[in-house]
C-alpha cells in the first residue's frame, strides 16, 4: 500500500480553485491587457483576449479592468458603443463634465444639473465615469470626465490604459461574486470609495429593482473564501413514507420474476 496522506484540515492540489466573494479593496493592475501582459501578472490564460463580442444581436466593445489583491485578482468587464444610450421610452441619457448623469428628453434644465460639458452618454460610459470616480476619490463636484470619449466608444482604451500608472497607490472596494461556482465576477451597479466605507450603498444597491447582482456572494457580504449558497432538493417521497416493492415491476410480463 502507497498512500501520501495529509491531515484533513489541510488544503491540497485537486480541491478545487480557491474562490473568494463579498466586500474588499482592491488595486487596478491592468486596462485590456495582452496575452504578454496577463503572463506577467501571473495570470493565465491561453490565447489573447478578445475585447469586442456579440450579445444581443448588437456588437460592444469591452473595457476590462483587472483588479487586484493579496488574495485574488479578478476583472470587472464593462460593455460600450460608439452610440448614444436612449431608454425604452425615449429618453437620452446626459453626462456632463462632474460625472453627473441624467434622463431627459432634451436637454436637462433640472436645478441640481450643471451643463458644464453636458452631452449625451455614449453606451457603458456611466459604469465607466463611476468606477474611475470612486477608484480616483473624486470629491463630489469636481471634475471627472474622458477626453477620448468616442474613442473609448469604439475600443481604443488608451486613455484609461494611462491611468494605472498615475493611480497605481489608489484603491477601490468593490464586490465580488461567483458565477457558475468557478468564475469571480465583479458588481456593477456600485462601486465605494476605500475612506468612507459606505458598505451600506452597496445593500441600498443591491436591494434596488435594478440593482441585482447575478452571481453568488457570502450573504453578510464579508471577504473571505467564497461559502456557495446551497440549493437543496425536496425528495419527491416524505421521510415517513413506507416503501413497498411493487407487485410487478415495470414492463415486466407476468412470468418475469423482479429477483
Amino acid at each position: 500500500m502507497a498512500i501520501k496522506s495529509n491531515a484533513s484540515t489541510e488544503e491540497v492540489v485537486g480541491s478545487g480553485m480557491k474562490l473568494y466573494s463579498g466586500l474588499t479593496n482592491v488595486n487596478v493592475i491592468a486596462v485590456n491587457p495582452t496575452m504578454a501582459e496577463l503572463h506577467a501578472l501571473d495570470i493565465k490564460v491561453k490565447s489573447e483576449p478578445n475585447y469586442q463580442v456579440s450579445f444581443s444581436d448588437q456588437e460592444y466593445n469591452k473595457v476590462v479592468f483587472w483588479l487586484g489583491n493579496e488574495d485574488t485578482k479578478v476583472k470587472l468587464e464593462v460593455l460600450v458603443q460608439p452610440k448614444a444610450r436612449v431608454s425604452q421610452n425615449g429618453k437620452n441619457q446626459y453626462i456632463n463634465a462632474i460625472g453627473q448623469t441624467t434622463w431627459s428628453e432634451g436637454k436637462p434644465s433640472f436645478d441640481w444639473w450643471k451643463a458644464t460639458g453636458e452631452r449625451h452618454a455614449f453606451v457603458g460610459e456611466e459604469t465607466l465615469i463611476n468606477f474611475v470616480k470612486a477608484w480616483a476619490n473624486v470629491a463630489n463636484g469636481d471634475d471627472v470626465s474622458f477626453e477620448t470619449g468616442k474613442k473609448i466608444s469604439n475600443g481604443d482604451v488608451s486613455e484609461i490604459r494611462a491611468l494605472v500608472g498615475v493611480l497605481k497607490d489608489n484603491q477601490v472596494r468593490v464586490l465580488v461574486g461567483v458565477k457558475d461556482d468557478k468564475y469571480q465576477t465583479v458588481y456593477t451597479k456600485h462601486f465605494g470609495r476605500v475612506k468612507p466605507q459606505r458598505d451600506d450603498f452597496f445593500v441600498r444597491n443591491l436591494n434596488d429593482d435594478y440593482g441585482s447582482f447575478n452571481a453568488d456572494f457570502n450573504a453578510d457580504l464579508a471577504w473571505g473564501t467564497h461559502n456557495p449558497t446551497i440549493n437543496l432538493v425536496t425528495p419527491d417521497a416524505k421521510e415517513d413514507e413506507d416503501w413497498t416493492m411493487p407487485d410487478k415491476p415495470l414492463n415486466s410480463t407476468d412470468d418475469e420474476s423482479p429477483f
